[in-house]
């Protein structure tokens, strides 16, 4: 990283003397043109000015820090602000002998008020007067209003007189806020002053309870609009979790109670120790170093550091790229672990609030408020704890001292007792981390409270939450504390790997609590069948501990769960059983999205994997919670189908004996199935006896009785009108549309069809392919809009204007494609995505699968299916999923003579097609932001 550089003074930077030598010198050539003169202000003010950010920027660059651009930046402003003033005030309206009523006073408030400015932040001004407008002080404003946008400021300014300010100020939160901030710029003195001593006085006076109420129900709301947690992967640096403006709340609170002359003096104050206070600045430092790169990056007041900025404020920043680690990765942990300091430095500050504020039953930070004096003390049956106003709390870090266990079981006891964390009892533990060393790690008590607390606490997310922000969980289980902010660089997953897996712990837990059984009903009737609770959750708290690891991530992973398990005293079954389900977590949805299930060949292999039926339920259970964890639409209906069809039918498998044939166990449960639902089928639609003798047996397997009817139904139709029929449908809940299409099969089809699923918007999420007995085909496709919601769920008539053109595309009709822009810019656009094929003849007895892998867009499978055809293939199934920027479609291929594609030739000639397609594809990606480059996306799950 660049070398820190010292402050330099900013005269170094703006002259203000000269500036204003310069100033007065062309209002003196150019007497009697006041257009030339305001010209010639205006051009000598834009050159300080663009000096001035260009050495902040220069600076911010060879290693300046966050806080010295800021204030660079402020300083700058300031003297080409007070600079215009003068000018204004001296050279074009002149006051010689000014009345009481044409005093003026111009002063910073906000951000600016803070001397903290981004390079591209909007300044707000306030002009204050002593009495009503005088047309001597309308005329300033006017003229320096008018003046600050022709230099390119985007400015929040008011006019306001001293008794306006005080009655907006009880009016409004937002107004006195900003007047807390409110710096003197320049103008008269003593009205600066009477409105910071009128202000305190009958504004501040008193009212600390409400304001601290105020500020923190804003910092909720907005919260809530930026997402609420402080380890979302696109992270808003201004206003999200964990950001400037959490550290804003703090300081504005704490200047309110404790009122001081300049803002960088509350870090003084007594309500900040000098940990807290070097804690402070350093996050400060830190998210004002890459705002200001964030906006000199755009060139905008960009707020969000989005995947497509983050590779060049990393590379801006310094860091580069160490082992398996990318430069991205490595500047996005750092800010995520500044973001989790922020919220230790926010329980902090709580604490000393409490000493001065009590409130009984608190929530949040929200605790801090004045209440009816301190809450009642409460004993507890553990030595050294305490129920404290609805919180745990702890007699004093000599609890920790004289057995560092109880910093474990304060965390059990919390969970036990459903009761958040005092504080105090929060801020001792992070300061007293030191003391779990390798000997508490193996400690039996600890270590039994620990997986108590895992596989039977009452809300493990939150407590387990609470143990990793306070660092005790990284501390305690050192394989999970090096993934504590890691974060991934792809658009799958939204949280950083810690939140992502304390989430699907969670997620278990509600699953095993029975709250989660319409989403995931499988899962819940499973979870009282699961014999080692333990296992569960340990393999899903480490399943992600291999992530960056050597071997990749499943041998790392199971390498470190055995040493995590080992250290935790778990006997050797129960090891080799969390380890086997870490390696595998991600085996079970790999067969289920990428492979037929349909397929006895499919089952078969995934049995011989599992071998028995617990770690089938053990596996279920962590695939669904690893799924839904990644982050907010990922888990879909499809994707539970597609489980529960593995699931059941690897059921059957092991019911079969372990001495069986596995593929026959699956065929001869399909033909019962099949034979069954059959005869319901005929029974229910007598007209429907041939369609159910023609299909084959997978086809019953994965439709219930109403969707068979209405497949025999379309498929009449199809023979009806012309040769084609499809009908869609938005099932309730559902993520995507269902569309069905009933045509004759012929070569080529479903590379027709998925071209006009593309051209009217859509984006196949899953695809299934039948072909009867007398070669009629039936195609199931599942289909979100553009939004990632189901197609025509806002708009009926748009499905039915699919299903039109996938009629016409069934009968052989030619489709006409309006051609889409190639330099849309998409999320996507700042990753590099390397294609892959994989060709293997090994997954099935009758077919060869096909795997490929690139970046995703819309086209992309009709690209894939097309170039399949015309190798002579023929689909029998295509499996379609995605991980954010990547798509992984995977399609069962015949020859056109029914057999596999097994020729060396062959295989490399098709790989090489299906790589030129997807090739073509990447070189027609979406175009980054001018000036910044991909970087590679992380192909990491």
């Amino acid at each position: 990283m660049p070398r820190r550089l010292r402050p330099t003074p900013l005269e170094h930077v703006v002259d203000g003397h000269a500036l204003r030598a310069r100033l007065s010198a062309a209002a003196l050539d150019l007497i009697g043109d006041e257009a030339g003169q305001r010209s010639r202000a205006i051009e000598i003010l834009k050159q300080a000015l663009f000096r001035g950010r260009m050495i902040a920027k220069e600076r911010l660059e060879n290693g300046a820090g966050g806080l010295e651009t800021a204030r660079l930046l402020s300083g700058v402003t300031d003297e080409v602000i007070t600079a215009l003033y003068d000018f204004t005030t001296v050279h074009v309206f002149r006051a010689r002998n000014p009345t009481e009523g044409e005093r003026l006073c111009l002063l910073a408030v906000g951000g600016y008020g803070r001397r903290t400015l981004a390079p591209f932040s909007d300044i707000d001004l306030l002009f204050l007067r002593p009495y009503k407008q005088t047309p001597h002080a309308e005329s300033v404003i006017e003229y320096m209003l008018y003046a600050l946008w022709d230099l390119g400021f985007k400015v929040g300014h008011a006019s306001r007189t001293i008794e306006e300010c005080v009655r907006l100020s009880k009016e409004d939160y937002t107004i006195r806020t900003s007047i807390l901030e409110a710096r003197r710029l320049t103008g008269d003195e003593r009205l600066g002053e009477e409105l910071k001593k009128r202000f305190r006085d009958d504004v501040m006076k008193g009212t600390g309870a409400a304001f601290v109420s105020a500020k923190l129900k804003e910092r909720d709301d907005r919260q809530a609009r930026a997402g609420a947690s402080r380890y979302m992967v696109e992270p808003n640096v201004k206003e999200g979790k964990g950001g400037l403006r959490d550290l804003h709340t703090l300081m504005w609170i704490a200047e309110y109670l404790h009122p001081v002359d300049r803002p960088e003096d509350v870090f003084l104050l007594e309500v900040f120790d000098r940990r807290e206070a070097k804690g402070f600045i350093r996050a400060f430092d830190f998210l004002h170093a890459v705002r200001a790169h964030l906006h000199f990056a755009t060139g905008r007041p960009e707020e969000r550091l989005t995947f497509d900025l983050q590779p060049e404020i990393a590379r801006r920043m310094g860091y580069g790229d160490r082992g398996d680690a990318p430069a991205v990765e490595r500047f996005m942990r750092r800010y995520f672990l500044v973001a989790k300091e922020v919220g230790a430095l926010t329980r902090a500050f709580s604490a000393k609030l409490e000493a001065e504020h009590f409130k009984h039953e608190p929530k949040g930070i929200s605790r801090f408020l004045p209440g009816g004096g301190r809450p009642k003390r409460k004993a507890l049956d553990v030595a050294g704890f305490y129920e404290d106003g609805g919180r745990l709390n702890i007699d004093g870090p000599q609890v920790f001292e004289a057995d560092p266990v109880n910093l474990i079981r304060l965390f059990k006891t919390a969970d036990d007792r459903d009761l958040d964390l005092h504080p105090d009892a929060f801020t001792a533990v992070t300061r007293n981390l030191n003391l779990i060393t390798s000997k508490v790690r193996r400690d039996p008590q600890a270590t039994r409270a620990f997986l108590d607390l895992l596989a039977r606490g009452k809300r493990s997310y939150r407590t387990l939450t609470l143990m990793n922000d306070a660092g005790v969980l990284g501390r305690f289980i050192p394989e999970f504390g090096r993934i504590v902010a890691q974060m991934q660089f792809n658009m799958y997953h939204s949280y950083t790997v810690d939140e992502h897996t304390l989430r699907a712990v969670g997620l278990i837990g509600d699953m095993a609590a029975g709250r989660l059984s319409e989403d995931h009903p499988l899962a819940v009737s499973i979870m009282p069948l699961i014999e080692d609770r333990e296992a569960l959750f340990l393999a899903m708290l480490l399943h992600d501990t291999g992530k960056g690891g050597v071997g990749g991530q499943e041998k790392a992973g199971a390498r470190s769960a055995r040493s995590a398990c080992e250290r935790l005293g778990v006997e050797r079954t129960k090891v080799e059983l969390v380890a086997w389900l870490v390696e595998n977590h991600l085996v079970m949805s790999d067969f289920a999205q990428k492979r037929d299930v349909a397929d006895p060949s499919t089952v078969a292999a995934f049995a011989r994997i599992v071998e028995n039926p617990e770690r089938l339920r053990l596996l279920l259970v962590i695939t669904v919670a690893d799924i839904r964890a990644v982050g907010p639409g990922v888990w879909n209906g499809w994707k539970g189908q597609l489980l529960r069809e593995l699931y059941n039918a690897t059921e059957a498998v092991f019911r079969g004996g372990r001495g069986s044939d596995a593929a026959a166990n699956v065929q001869r449960h399909q033909e019962a199935a099949a034979e069954a639902a059959r005869e319901a089928l005929v029974q229910a639609d007598p007209a429907a006896k041939g369609w159910a003798q023609a299909m084959e047996a997978a086809y019953f397997g994965a439709f219930s009785l109403d969707d068979l009817k209405a497949h025999a139904e379309l498929a009449r139709r199809a023979a009806i009108q012309g040769g084609a029929a499809a009908e869609g449908r938005v099932p309730a809940g559902a993520n995507a549309a269902e569309i069905v299409v009933a045509a004759k099969d012929r070569r080529g089809l479903f590379a027709d069809l998925a071209l006009a699923i593309s051209s009217l918007g859509g984006n196949v999420v899953g695809a299934r392919v039948f072909t009867s007995r007398q070669g009629q085909a039936l195609d199931v496709f599942h289909v979100q809009d553009v939004t990632g919601a189901a197609l025509g769920c806002e708009n009926p008539r748009a499905l039915r204007r699919l299903a039109d053109a996938l009629e016409a595309a069934g009968r052989g009709e030619p489709l006409a494609v309006e051609p889409r822009r190639g330099t849309e810019l998409s999320r996507t656009a700042a990753f590099s995505i390397a294609p892959t094929v994989v060709v293997d003849n090994e997954a099935s007895n009758e077919a060869t699968v096909v795997e490929a892998s690139g970046r995703d867009r819309p086209g992309l499978l009709q690209a894939l299916a097309r170039t399949l055809a015309d190798n002579g293939l023929s689909i029998q199934s295509a499996h379609i999923d995605g991980y954010g920027e990547r798509a992984v479609d995977a399609f069962y291929v015949q020859t056109s003579a029914g057999g596999k594609v097994e020729e060396a030739r062959k295989i490399t000639a098709l790989k090489a097609d299906l790589l030129a397609a997807l090739e073509q594809n990447e070189a027609g990606a979406p175009n980054t932001r001018p000036g910044l480059k991909r970087a590679r996306a992380s192909v990491a799950r």
